[in-house]
């Protein structure tokens, strides 16, 4: 926690002293804030212990400073009925309510420990942490052999942000703002479009070996460390676009904020809220309650299936990447209301292109060490929804403009792929 003397009282809140450091905030950022709001500590800093203040000044800012924050009640609910045995189906929707705020509070902790080592500590962080539920649900499902809900669900989060979440901004954007041509830079577009595109070929040549061969047998050891040479060369350009994102060229992915007030319920964001050991320990409770929830998913994801009625594939490619990423998507679209589509982009290919080319090689690496065999073969109809897909986002950023057509053609394409994994 932040030491008593840090903290000010003005006007019943607490704030901090050291405002200094005002750092280049990256969409991932903006996107989050937007679906915050300020904390009322009129209570808390009538706490006379200065220890006990700041700990429910913390409890109350991480706890409370979401517009989410009532999702919180799922957490408890879910591992009640995984305990009570109420039905893996119930478990399951309720794993997934839980998760939808957790996300979103994990980015909040992860920009606030960036208030106190800096913009590229802060970065690092958001690199590795922006995607964590993916990440942990794909770790939790390689350890119980479940490969194909790794696959799916990966391949789920890049349409859902390429297709589903940039088309609804893109079209809510261009309805709300009509009157207006709306811009963007296509700088940063460009570097994730290209990026994304590497992905797509180490994703193409496993599934083109394997049928270049007489017999998948026989090509099946050859798809396997052709899958994991690809991903070690997926990280290192990964690394490379960090250094990219975070020093040689960082204007290109600062978000700017517009002077304008967005509203009496949206948090500035100009200084820390949470201390750092505060934040960090936070972090590290918060990633415990996803890990949980995340187990209970993968759990009962086939279960949920037969009682729903739904196909493990579509669960796992529409589904869980719509709940799981619940929060970063809406602030996209609530940015593309704004007619800020630099905002947007970065959220939306941002996500796209930390999933594509480090949560998906990080996946099959990790598999590597724990004696599983995934690799980059996602099989014809997977590949093809990805390739179509990241195609058909570059042409449509490829003029740094954007209309409500744009949008409604990718939405649409996502429905068709949609049902195309429902009837399979």
């Amino acid at each position: 926690m932040a030491s008593p003397e840090a903290w000010l009282l003005e006007n019943g809140n607490i704030k901090l002293l050291n405002k200094e450091m005002k750092h280049g905030r990256t969409a991932h950022n903006m996107s989050s804030s937007s679906l915050r709001k300020k904390s009322d500590l009129t209570l808390v800093s009538k706490v006379r212990v200065g220890f006990l203040r700041v700990f429910l000044a913390n409890l109350q800012e991480v706890l409370l400073g979401t517009k989410l924050a009532v999702l919180f009640l799922a957490i408890p609910f879910a591992i009640v009925a995984k305990y009570r045995n109420f039905g893996s189906a119930w478990v399951f929707g309720l794993s997934l309510l839980g998760l939808t705020p957790l996300a979103e509070r994990v980015s909040f902790l992860t920009e606030q420990i960036a208030f106190h080592t800096g913009p590229t500590v802060g970065g690092l962080l958001n690199a590795t942490c922006g995607n964590a539920t993916e990440l942990i649900i794909a770790i939790l499902a390689l350890i119980k052999h479940k490969v194909d809900v790794v696959k799916y669900s990966l391949l789920g989060s890049i349409l859902s942000n390429l297709l589903l979440v940039l088309g609804t901004s893109l079209f809510c954007g261009g309805i709300a703002n009509i009157s207006k041509e709306q811009k963007f830079d296509r700088k940063q577009a460009d570097v994730n479009s290209l990026l994304l595109l590497l992905g797509l070929l180490c994703h193409l040549l496993p599934l083109m070996f394997k049928f270049a061969g007489k017999s998948p047998e026989l090509t099946a050891v050859g798809t396997l460390q052709l899958s994991r040479a690809s991903c070690i060369l997926m990280l290192i350009a990964y690394v490379a676009y960090l250094v990219f994102q975070l020093w040689t060229h960082r204007r290109f992915f600062e978000a700017q904020e517009d002077e304008e007030d967005d509203g009496d319920d949206v948090v500035s964001d100009e200084s820390a809220v949470v201390g750092f050991w505060g934040a960090f320990i936070w972090l590290a409770l918060m990633t415990g309650v996803v890990a949980l929830l995340s187990e209970y998913v993968v759990a009962t994801i086939e279960e949920a299936s037969d009682s729903w009625g739904l196909s493990v594939s579509f669960i796992s490619v529409i589904l869980l990447p719509i709940v799981g990423n619940a929060a970063e998507h809406a602030g996209a679209i609530i940015f593309a209301f704004k007619n800020k589509l630099d905002i947007t982009l970065g959220v939306a290919l941002g996500s796209a292109t930390q999933i594509a080319m480090f949560v998906i090689p990080l996946s099959v690496i990790i598999s590597w060490i724990i004696g599983v065999r995934m690799d980059l073969d996602f099989n014809l109809l997977e590949t093809s929804s990805l390739a179509l897909s990241i195609l058909v986002t570059a042409f449509a950023l490829q003029d740094g403009t954007s209309h409500y057509i744009k949008g409604l053609v990718l939405l649409l394409c996502y429905v068709v792929i949609g049902a195309c994994f429902f009837v399979y």
